[in-house]
Order: C-alpha cells, then sequence, then structure tokens
C-alpha cells in the first residue's frame, strides 16, 4: 500500500507553492551579511527528487534535503511549507518534464499505447513515484498539462467525457499497478543476490520435500508451462505486454 500521498498538505500553501503566486519569499526575506547561497524552489525539488531516485522516498526528509543543499534545515520553509508540499511538487515536477509526442492521425490503440509508454518510462525514470498515492491529484500546472495531453489520445472514439475519463484512469491504474509489481520483482533480486531463475533452481529441491504434485496436478501442469515460458514465476515485461493489449481489448468493446 502507498505509504504518502499527494494533496496531503494544506491546500492553500500547496496551491501557491505548485502555481508559484504570491510574492517570491527569498525576495522579501531580511539581508544578510556575507555570501548568500543562491537557493529556489526549483533547486530543493531537484534536490528531494535525486534523493528519491537514488533511496527512495523515505530518504527524503527536510532535514537530509537541507544537509544536501548545504543549509540549515529552517531555511527551507522558505521556499517549501512541509513535506507534503515538497511531495506535490515532486510529483508535479515529475509530471512536467514527461515529453509528450505528438500521436495525431494515428489509430487510437497506438494513440493510448503511446500514453501508457509514457507513464512507464515516468515510473522507471522516478521508481519511488509509483509508490503514491494521487487518489487527491497535486493540481499543479503540471498534472494540467499531463491531463489535457493524454485526454488527446480518446479523441474521436466516440466515447463520452465520463467514459474517456474513466479510460485513462483505468489505463493509468494499470501501469502505476504493474510499475509496483516490477519494483518489487527488482527488490527481490536485489535482496537475494539472485534472478528469479536461480532462485527457482536453488529451491526447488526443498519445494519437492513437502509439495504434493498429484494433489495439486493443475497448479503444477500450469505454472510448469508458464514458468518455462517466462523463466520465472513473473516476468514484468511480458505481464505489461500482455496486461495493455487487454486493457486496450476492453477499450474496444466500448468503442464498438
Amino acid at each position: 500500500m502507498p505509504t504518502e500521498r499527494t494533496s496531503a498538505g494544506d491546500p492553500a500553501h500547496t496551491l501557491r507553492v505548485l502555481w508559484r503566486t504570491g510574492e517570491d519569499p527569498a525576495a522579501t526575506a531580511a539581508p544578510r551579511r556575507g555570501p548568500r547561497r543562491a537557493l529556489s524552489v526549483e533547486a530543493v525539488v531537484a534536490t528531494a527528487t535525486a534523493l528519491a531516485d537514488a533511496e527512495g522516498l523515505e530518504a527524503v526528509t527536510i532535514r537530509r534535503v537541507a544537509q544536501e543543499l548545504g543549509v540549515v534545515p529552517m531555511s527551507l520553509y522558505t521556499y517549501v511549507p512541509g513535506k507534503a508540499e515538497l511531495l506535490d511538487l515532486m510529483m508535479d515536477t515529475a509530471y512536467a518534464a514527461m515529453p509528450r509526442p505528438q500521436t495525431a492521425g494515428r489509430p487510437w490503440r497506438e494513440r493510448v499505447r503511446a500514453i501508457a509508454e509514457e507513464n512507464r518510462e515516468l515510473f522507471e525514470r522516478h521508481p519511488w513515484a509509483a509508490e503514491v498515492s494521487t487518489a487527491r491529484p497535486p493540481l499543479g500546472p503540471g498534472l494540467m498539462a499531463k491531463y489535457e495531453h493524454e485526454l488527446t489520445a480518446f479523441q474521436d472514439m466516440g466515447l463520452s467525457d465520463v467514459q474517456t475519463d474513466d479510460c485513462l484512469t483505468h489505463l493509468l491504474g494499470f501501469v502505476q499497478g504493474w510499475a509496483r509489481s516490477a519494483a518489487d520483482t527488482r527488490a527481490a533480486q536485489v535482496d537475494s543476490a539472485m534472478s528469479d531463475r536461480q532462485w527457482w533452481q536453488a529451491n526447488a529441491p526443498l519445494l519437492e520435500k513437502v509439495f504434493d504434485a498429484e494433489k495439486y496436478p493443475t497448479a503444477v501442469r500450469v505454472g510448469s508451462a508458464a514458468g518455462e515460458a517466462h523463466g520465472a514465476a513473473y516476468d514484468p515485461d511480458h505481464a505489461y505486454e500482455f496486461g495493455l493489449e487487454r486493457v486496450l481489448d476492453s477499450f474496444q468493446a466500448l468503442v464498438a
């Protein structure tokens, strides 16, 4: 289950930092003696994102980000109200940086597949983002540009506005769920220092001692066939391609 969620902070503060409204806090701060370190909201967000990319979202704290920037923690509150608002900024900035190639004129399955691929690349670039619940999304410029772009993939499909939003939500949910499973698979390989095939080969003798193949004939037949086909109990790449095609097939039924 996600341990973090967007829009968990004060809505007024969140929208102010997302849309950069109001006065620049740095410009109105009291002058200090000596050279002043250049700092900005963008620098804080970039540092926090780099930390999350390298060490996971749990590494991102106001104290740790300040340490990486070489400033005292209290100085960061000039730029971001707190951890919750910082997470919204990180997500919205990641959304804003996503490539948005034009797919106009291409068949709708290709357009929708392109949206899925863009989000897959987002989660591969920022694995921590897949663990964040966006049930209440950060309503910043990055998200709005992303939403506007993604909706264009569903144009001319004969869907109502509600159906269009439903289809996009279902597609994005599939990709995020896949990203979490893929991350779990990678983590298991790192923790065990073995690939899935190596793990099964190492543990097969132990399983044979306790597993009654005659009691579970269907599981043995199907599991063996799938394991042989994929080289593991779960192959993320195959799961993505198979799942995405089924999502597109469901959209095809709705369009028809």
